[in-house]
């Protein structure tokens, strides 16, 4: 699909969105998109785990996670028969 923008104009607005996404995910925890989904971010506790190729045991340390639920209409057309 086209949309009349070139390639480097194209890439600059996708750029200024994420990081404007990835700004108020940071601020406010959660960030809704309309018809598209919600992004939300979660912390993961300290935990216990094992590393898989030497079966050593090591701690995992507690992170931040991103999370994304799409939205209902974003499901339906993904689903949509064509």
């Amino acid at each position: 699909m086209q949309i009349g923008f070139s390639k480097k104009i194209s890439e600059t607005l996708l750029e200024d969105i994420f990081e404007l996404i990835l700004k108020n995910i940071i601020k406010h925890k959660k960030v809704k998109i309309a018809k598209f989904g919600t992004f939300s971010l979660r912390n993961k506790k300290q935990r216990a785990g094992r590393n898989p190729k030497t079966k050593v045991p090591a701690i995992i340390s507690s992170r931040n996670v991103i999370l994304f639920k799409a939205s209902k209409e974003f499901k339906e057309y993904i689903n949509k028969n064509d």
